[in-house]
C-alpha cells in the first residue's frame, strides 16, 4: 500500500486529498499510468506532467524515480516563489 497525496488544483480534480493505493507500479510514471486509467477526473489531473512535480516520501524527484521502498507519493504544481 502507498499513500499518495494530492495538493493544490491536482487536489481539485481528482476531489481527494489523498488515498491509500495498492499498487505493483515500479516507477512514479507507472503510478501516474495506473491512475490515469481509473477514471477520467485522473486522467484530466495526469493530463500534463510538465505542469506537475511529485516527491516520493517527502523529497522532490522526476517520474522515472523507482517507488521500490517507498510509503509515500505527492503530486503538486510547481511552487512558485514570493
Amino acid at each position: 500500500m502507498l499513500d499518495v497525496m494530492y495538493f493544490a488544483w491536482v487536489r481539485e480534480r481528482i476531489g481527494i486529498p489523498k488515498e491509500k493505493v495498492d499498487t505493483s507500479a515500479a516507477t512514479v510514471m507507472d503510478l501516474v499510468n495506473e491512475l490515469r486509467a481509473r477514471e477520467e477526473r485522473y486522467a484530466l489531473a495526469f493530463a500534463d506532467l510538465g505542469a506537475l512535480r511529485v516527491a516520493v516520501d517527502q523529497e522532490l524527484t522526476e517520474f522515472d524515480a523507482p517507488l521500490a521502498d517507498a510509503r509515500e507519493v505527492a503530486f503538486f504544481p510547481p511552487m512558485t516563489g514570493g
